[in-house]
């Protein structure tokens, strides 16, 4: 029998960034637009252009997507306007994305009251709107704002807006719980209603979390017929967030209800990816997981000692619901060593390192995350120190040059002008070929002119390096007080468009800079095939 489709749209670079505390650059809403790429959602929402500056950046060098579609989000036209001279508009449908969602009133409360505009007005804001962006060329979906809420007062306007932007030819009509105050049996009721009008094909739903209800809401709406259902990442949003597109993607693809109904366009294999994509986010964001977080938290598959271990090391379907290696996590039992082996050897796959699983190096190499991560180390958003940590291990990585000594100083003073300036000097010496190489550099800070001398002078590794820039950099205090343990994340990128992450841990937040700098040269090296003195290992190289 085949199965229905069901499409995956992402909201968390608009939604997630009107969470309290959240604020994406341009660089995290590029890097998180190609995770979710990467792991086969279909629609990635960039933001809303000419909104921000952030946003509008973003879609002036969208980044590469080779599956979703980016999604340009505004409103429909102001009353009063044209479609043609809407300057809102416009900078939705000239920005560089292939699809637009136009958000459009359905409460005749809101029409009245917000738009001040009589009900037929806004039937051809959204009519014209549609219209509009279909004319640019773009795919074209209307968010009904406040639609449950709407309906519940004026079932027929409610669908009467609905129905404009189906007959202006939207491919997408998206039901919103706005406030997040509809229950799962409403949502069930009206979406069926909804659909004996509208077919279910071009139905999505947008549901908020005020109620804890957004991902039961979002199952409720896919049995009553849409087949698009939007999420955020670890349910980012304002106030109490967004549905959980984490807590989503596993249940359609792994509960028999929803499984042998429908599939998406995140594969079984892409699943197992799923943990490594939340915890991602969290590192951009700068912020611990949430360990009780269904499916991907560390203690979603936690288990503690006595009659509850036993059950669970016979049939581990007792106390799990699904395999926890099915969606990237892994049972903890303090007892056995087996826990994560298999996310080892994923990541080890996704590296294009291939190794028995039986070969006893991969005990030993999981025992050092393990014991990096009790330090303080996080591999989910460092995978390029992730894989130079295993090839290390395995004796899989060349020896470029080593780093034999770097200093680096901040100083602060008056200039001849009066003025206040604070310089920053590093110093490094490093030892290429059998040739000590010392270089010296100025920067705006102490990580930035390490960065500068670290790459100052590297003798014949010099020319690999001359498309190398740093990206993005970011501090986490790991531990309280000034000998506070820290973390640093370090995303660089080249000139062709690669981007990797790097991870440093130290009590000295310029050690721990220096260490993330450093991994992210040295696979820099790699990825080039630049030749190594000899293959370093086997052994976990430290900087």
């Amino acid at each position: 029998m085949s199965r229905e489709r069901i499409y995956l749209f992402d909201t968390t670079l608009r939604d997630g960034a009107q969470t309290q505390g959240v604020d994406f650059s341009v660089e995290d809403k590029a890097a998180i637009a190609r995770r979710l790429d990467h792991l086969g959602v279909d629609y990635v929402e960039g933001g809303w252009p000419g909104a921000n500056p952030t946003d509008t950046a973003f879609f002036d060098a969208p980044p590469k997507l080779s599956k979703a579609r980016l999604v340009a989000f505004g409103m429909t036209k102001r009353p009063g306007r044209s479609a043609a001279n809407d300057p809102g508009l416009a900078s939705v449908l000239d920005a560089k994305a292939e699809a637009a969602c136009l958000v459009a009133k359905t409460w005749d409360f809101h029409v009245r009251v917000a738009l001040e505009i009589e009900p037929e007005e806004n039937l051809e804001l959204i009519r014209d709107s549609i219209a509009a962006a279909i004319a640019k060329g773009r795919e074209a979906m209307m968010d009904a704002e406040h639609f449950f809420d709407g309906y519940k007062a004026n079932p027929k306007f409610a669908m009467r807006c609905l129905e404009a932007a189906a007959e202006a030819g939207a491919r997408w009509i998206v039901l919103c719980d706005t406030n997040g105050g509809t229950l799962p049996h409403e949502v069930e009721a009206i979406v069926a209603d909804v659909a004996k009008s509208i077919p279910g094909a071009r139905l999505g739903i947008h549901t908020h979390n005020d109620t804890e209800n957004a991902v039961a809401n979002s199952l409720a709406a896919i049995r009553a017929g849409v087949r698009q259902v939007q999420g955020t990442l670890n349910g980012l949003g304002e106030r109490c967030g967004n549905a959980n597109i984490v807590s989503l993607i596993p249940t359609l693809l792994l509960k028999p209800d929803y499984a042998e109904r429908f599939e998406c366009g995140v594969s079984m294999d892409g699943l197992k990816g799923l943990t490594q994509t939340s915890r991602f986010l969290d590192e951009i964001l700068n912020r611990a997981p949430n360990r009780h977080a269904a499916y991907v938290g560390a203690n979603a598959f936690a288990h503690k000692g006595g009659l509850h271990v036993s059950a669970v090391q016979k049939d581990p379907a007792t106390y799990e619901h699904v395999d926890p290696e099915s969606i990237g996590n892994a049972r903890r039992i303090l007892v056995s060593d087996q826990a994560g082996r298999s996310n080892v050897l994923v990541r080890l796959r996704e590296a294009g390192i291939e190794i028995a699983p039986d070969d006893p190096r991969v005990s030993r190499l999981l025992e050092e995350v393990k014991q990096r991560e009790f330090q303080g180390y996080s591999f989910d958003g460092a995978e390029a120190s992730f894989e130079l940590m295993a090839r290390r291990a395995l004796g899989l990585i060349k020896d470029y040059f080593q780093v034999t000594s770097f200093r680096a100083v901040a100083e602060r003073r008056i200039n001849a002008r009066g003025q206040e300036v604070v310089l920053s000097e590093a110093v490094v010496k490093v030892l290429v070929d059998g040739e000590m190489l010392m270089s010296v550099a100025e920067g705006e800070g102490p990580v930035n002119a390490l960065d500068q001398a670290l790459r100052k002078d590297l003798g014949r590794y010099s020319a690999y390096l001359a498309d190398l820039r740093l990206v993005d950099f970011k501090v986490r205090i790991l531990t309280a007080g000034t000998e506070a343990v820290t973390r640093v994340l370090v995303e660089s990128a080249d000139g062709r468009g690669n981007r990797w992450f790097t991870v440093g841990v130290h009590a000295n937040i310029v050690n721990a800079s220096f260490e993330a700098l450093y991994d992210s040269i040295v696979y820099k090296l790699h990825r080039e095939s630049a030749p190594g003195a000899k293959v370093a290992g086997p052994r976990l190289a430290r900087v």
